[in-house]
């Protein structure tokens, strides 16, 4: 039991802080870890990875109502309290929309530009066209989210950023590190998740002067 409790709770607190204060040794801990997994071990771990894959689609909206719908879509029965329970122990939580009254001389919460891109990823010179996405990777000490701008010319990352959750943060720290190393495009694709529609987002992107294409994950 100890072991589990460890091992579910790895990706949020130290191993060894946790071994030191549960009593037990790291090394019994990697050795319990590496051994053949049970069916319900491996039940879970693919279950984890699908909720953060879905939490991951949904730009992080969804709460585990709507993560648990999904998963009953693709023929994976998990009660709300399990998924609940998953994304509470993997740092995942949901953004739902705010509901606000919007008055007839008020601007829209958030502009929405052209997609100028229209599905062609082409580029004929280098800083002509930028694109970015977020993803999420598996380490032995937990799930990690990349962030990455990409220049769509040289097919080169130029910017990147990872961190255990999904926040503005994470797509603005890759903008930063690609603003660095490079002059501005004439144009940024990215998709309309919370994460580039955030004012941290669109304050960065003003500031270099650049235009933000937005359009939908496909």
């Amino acid at each position: 039991m100890r072991y589990t409790c460890i091992h579910r709770r790895r990706t949020q607190h130290s191993v060894r802080m946790m071994c030191r204060l549960l009593k037990v040794s790291r090394s019994g801990y990697y050795d319990w870890n590496t051994r053949d997994e049970s069916a319900h071990d491996r039940r879970e771990r693919e279950l984890v990875r699908l909720i953060r894959q879905l939490h991951l689609q949904s730009n992080g909206v969804y709460g585990a109502r709507k993560i648990q719908r999904d998963l009953l879509e693709l023929g994976e029965p998990c009660g709300r309290h399990k998924v609940a329970r998953i994304m509470r122990e993997a740092g995942l939580k949901g953004c739902p929309k705010r509901r606000f009254r919007r008055y007839a001389d008020s601007p829209a919460q958030y502009p929405v530009a052209t997609n100028l891109l229209k599905q062609d990823f082409s580029a004929n010179q280098i800083n002509q066209r930028w694109a970015s996405d977020i993803t999420f990777i598996g380490t032995r000490q937990g799930w990690l989210y990349l962030a990455v701008v990409m220049d769509l010319y040289s097919r080169r990352i130029i910017g990147w950023s990872m961190n255990r959750r999904i926040s503005r943060h994470l797509v603005v720290d890759a903008m930063v590190m690609a603003l660095g190393q490079r002059d501005t495009p004439a144009l940024h694709h990215s998709d309309r998740g919370v994460q580039y529609t955030s004012d941290d987002f669109r304050k960065r992107i003003v500031r270099a002067k650049r235009r933000k294409q937005m359009c939908s994950i496909t």
